[in-house]
């Protein structure tokens, strides 16, 4: 577990999805999670470029990055994608990125939004959101921070 108990300011947390990122911002201070946005993810450029106008306008102090694996804890083919964004958010905008066990995090977001009353059509683009809240208030919680 490595909790950045030192860091003070904005941290953002992303659900990284083939078509739709999840975006969430939460206060290291205060440890509360927030859902923020949903960046496509269908034109690589684009989707920095999404990213970037956060970046910009948030200034973050940390990221973090849901890390999604079998529920035994073994690595999948999304597993290294997820890896390799963490890398390309660090590497691109200089940022430490951490990544966060995210599993079932998908899961308890949509019972979330069906709890809510959220309609299906809304659902989508929300439930990306959602899980990037889910995944930053396990990292502020302290539970299963990878690194």
């Amino acid at each position: 577990m490595n909790i950045e108990t030192h860091l003070i300011g904005t941290i953002l947390a992303f659900d990284f999805g083939e078509r739709r990122i999840g975006v969430a911002v939460g206060n290291l201070e205060l440890a509360l999670a927030h859902p923020l946005a949903t960046v496509s993810n269908k034109n690589t450029a684009e989707c920095f470029e999404s990213i970037a106008q956060l970046i910009n306008e948030w200034h973050p102090a940390l990221l973090a990055v849901g890390l999604p694996t079998h529920a035994d804890g073994s690595e999948h083919e999304f597993t290294r994608r997820s890896r390799r964004f963490a890398r390309r958010l660090e590497g691109r905008f200089g940022i430490r990125t951490v990544l966060v066990d995210e599993r079932y995090t998908s899961i308890e977001a949509g019972a979330a939004l069906r709890e809510a009353g959220v309609n299906k059509k809304k659902q989508k683009p929300l439930l990306d959101q959602i899980a990037a809240q889910l995944i930053l208030q396990t990292y502020f919680d302290g539970r299963n921070a990878i690194t």
